[in-house]
């Protein structure tokens, strides 16, 4: 075979899929093998979504597919067809950050920033199923993430206000009354 005879990138098979991501229905065409994480990345210009490890090891690629929490480097793009995703820039809304993202900034839980997408989406997830873990609790919830910074205390504190935020707007509408001295649960 010579180098002529060899396939072109144009020569891929393609298929199309589309996807709703934050709200808005994608529709790309895209070869099989392209990877969900790249896809979000280089398709749908959300650079929150970040490619660390690409083995699903380090949780700094996590989304929401269809509500579960997933590592968006271990799927495909073809497997979201029809799915709804989530990334970190779709939980503020209105210019209003999500309180989960409130809490991150204000415990100072972003050290270098490379793995704080993928800890507010597993935050977002762990206080959906549980809205008010334990330390314990937490350090099991977040196990899938890793923060190459080793800022876990800053990101636990911020879990545990996340919790009071999320409880507050379920209490009362919103109004944030949290304690402001970091203290752990």
């Amino acid at each position: 075979m010579s180098i002529e005879d060899m396939p072109h990138s144009g020569d891929r098979p393609t298929r199309e899929i589309s996807v709703t991501v934050n709200g808005e229905e994608v529709t790309r065409e895209v070869e099989p093998r392209l990877k969900l994480s790249d896809f979000l990345r280089n398709e749908c210009d959300l650079q929150g979504v970040r490619v660390g490890c690409e083995h699903g090891v380090c949780g700094a690629c996590t989304v929401s597919l269809d509500g579960d929490t997933v590592k968006s480097c271990l799927l495909y793009a073809v497997q979201a067809e029809g799915l709804a995703v989530e990334t970190v820039e779709g939980l503020a809304d209105d210019g209003q950050l999500h309180p989960v993202q409130e809490a991150f900034h204000e415990e100072h839980a972003l050290q270098c920033g490379f793995c704080t997408s993928g800890f507010v989406m597993a935050t977002k997830s762990l206080l959906e199923e549980n809205p008010d873990p334990d330390r314990d609790e937490v350090k099991e919830g977040l196990a899938d993430n890793i923060c190459r910074c080793t800022g876990y205390q800053n990101i636990y504190r911020a879990v545990d206000r996340a919790a009071d935020k999320l409880d507050a707007v379920e209490t009362d509408g919103g109004a944030d009354d949290t304690a402001t001295d970091g203290g752990e649960r």
